[in-house]
């Protein structure tokens, strides 16, 4: 296998894109990757697109061709490949993405990620977006998304004393950190007592713990390490890609604070890159929910078993902390457009090793993490990135 490098990254801004159909920010964040790759579309191999639930929410299958079409390289003949994994959709295509090319199948590929979240009602898409969970044993009983993340949350308070203090720590950072980021869906800051008096959406989580459904997309040009100063002063490679997968349905697992699937990657990870947490200088953590958040740090490896919360809160994880966390504004303040969040997460980490994230910086880094998950943690995929000295 042959190490793997990402030569351009682009995206749209994440938000309410009513002015823009699927077509045009799929076509959008591909040719801003591209230019930034300084390739041009006849050296490409092919594109692996990361989408939920186009079908539903817009009625169109068939995506992958039908950008490709738009993109006027219908003509190319490329194989061209939509992969669905829930939430995790888009990190799952950069992991396919990723063994296309260090297999040497492939030299050159795009990776990309996009959802079109706001063109039906609410109630809709939330809808929809139950089927990432088990329609057998949790949806057709009324279990809803954020109502089985709230389970989580409050079986992690009754075990560990996370407080819902702590809790609410993470949309406050969250937000802080896109008030710096001009892509970002809310740019807005907020307070604690602003999430702690915000109205109910599952106890415990409120409405300032929930991620927004979003519009976006994002996408990065993947290609051999060995080629890639040829194409970018400052390569970055990735060190390691890992998925894994878990139960759907809480009840079948032997724990519902924690996600079995990240500690799996996670460890697979670290061990492939030779790598621990401690080298990690900053992370875009699944924080679609604000338990997300710490039970991510915690399968990660960053913090032991019901400490995150208090860790959190002490600002261990923020600009300046040990490992800064989310500099993008996670999904909970930049977005969640399903399908391109784990592709945008990776756009954020390679600004930031290249140092050009400006105001939200994070001053040094050269070992960036991406994590990102489907549903309620049935799937779970990893990426180690490498500032290449």
């Amino acid at each position: 296998m042959r190490e793997v490098a990402i030569l351009g990254v682009g995206m749209t801004r994440f938000g309410e894109l009513w002015d823009s159909s699927f077509r045009e920010i799929g076509i959008q964040a591909g040719l801003s990757a591209l230019v930034d790759s300084k390739l041009s579309s006849q050296d490409l191999n092919a594109l692996y697109l990361g989408n939920m639930a186009s079908g539903t929410l817009l009625e169109q299958e068939h995506i992958a061709p039908l950008l490709m079409d738009y993109a006027g390289l219908a003509g190319h003949h490329l194989p061209a490949i939509r992969i669905e994994a829930g939430g995790a959709s888009g990190a799952v295509a950069l992991h396919q993405g990723y063994l296309a090319v260090a297999s040497g199948k492939y030299d050159f590929v795009v990776v990309g990620g996009a959802e079109k979240m706001t063109d039906v009602p609410d109630v809709a898409a939330n809808r929809i977006l139950g089927g990432t969970a088990d329609q057998e044993w949790e949806s057709v009983f009324g279990a809803t998304l954020p109502g089985l993340w709230a389970l989580m949350a409050r079986r992690h308070m009754h075990d560990f004393g996370t407080t819902r203090e702590q809790l609410a720590s993470v949309p406050v950072q969250a937000h802080e950190m896109a008030s710096k980021n001009p892509n970002a869906h809310y740019r807005n800051k907020i307070t604690l007592e602003q999430v702690l008096h915000a109205g109910p959406v599952a106890e415990p989580l409120g409405v300032f713990d929930c991620a927004p459904l979003s519009d976006g997309a994002a996408a990065v040009v993947l290609g051999p390490a060995e080629r890639a100063r040829k194409f970018t002063d400052i390569p970055v490679r990735i060190a390691a890609s890992e998925m894994a997968t878990d139960t759907l349905a809480l009840q079948h697992r032997s724990s519902i604070t924690r996600l079995d699937a990240t500690v799996v990657a996670a460890k697979r990870a670290f061990a492939h890159a030779g790598k621990s947490p401690k080298d990690v200088q900053v992370a875009e953590i699944h924080d679609a929910y604000s338990i997300s958040a710490l039970l991510a740090l915690e399968d990660l490896g960053f913090e032991t078993k019901g400490h995150a919360g208090a860790a959190f809160a002490d600002g261990t994880y923020g600009i300046g902390g040990r490992t800064t966390v989310n500099p993008s504004g996670g999904l909970k303040a930049q977005g969640q457009p399903f399908g391109a969040v784990g592709v945008a997460q990776v756009v954020e980490l390679v600004r930031q090793l290249r140092g050009l994230s400006e105001a939200r910086q994070v001053a040094g880094a050269t070992l960036a993490l991406s994590h990102d998950v489907g549903g309620t943690g049935a799937t779970s995929v990893v990426h180690l990135l490498e500032r290449m000295n």
